[in-house]
């Protein structure tokens, strides 16, 4: 829905930045790839070093990593300018506020706190320290 661009980023390998200004509750892009079942989602977690897995429900997970939009790429951050919403079987990244030509676009991943802790380096002001919920 809007300009966005590919590019190196200081959170982690390569993020999304905005090329255009981006108003404030509005729908950015929709996280999109192939619909895959539980035992198929464990299985490529377990074989890659890096994944682009989102739960959609308590069956179904998107691979960002086959046929993505791009949305795959868009990092973490304790404090974000991005939320998701799943909306009739659709994963979309809702901005949270205003977002700057050239700023990263980043989405709390909410990882639970029952699975292993993934350390963060967002570098945001009130950063939990993990990718995980901590409560």
């Amino acid at each position: 829905c809007f300009g966005m661009r590919l590019a190196r980023s200081k959170i982690h390998r390569w993020g999304v930045f905005a090329t255009e200004f981006i108003p404030s509750k509005r729908k950015v892009i929709e996280y999109t790839g192939e619909r895959i079942n539980r035992r198929e989602t464990k299985r490529r977690a377990d074989e890659r070093q890096f994944t682009y897995l989102f739960t959609l429900d308590p069956y179904w997970t998107i691979d960002g990593a086959v046929g993505g939009s791009g949305a795959e790429y868009i990092n973490h951050s304790c404090e974000p300018n991005l939320k998701s919403r799943i909306i009739k079987g659709h994963i979309l990244y809702m901005s949270l506020r205003d977002i700057e030509p050239g700023e990263e676009l980043t989405i709390d991943y909410r990882f639970d706190k029952k699975v292993e802790r993934v350390p963060c380096k967002c570098g945001a002001v009130r950063c939990r320290g993990t990718i995980n919920l901590i409560e």
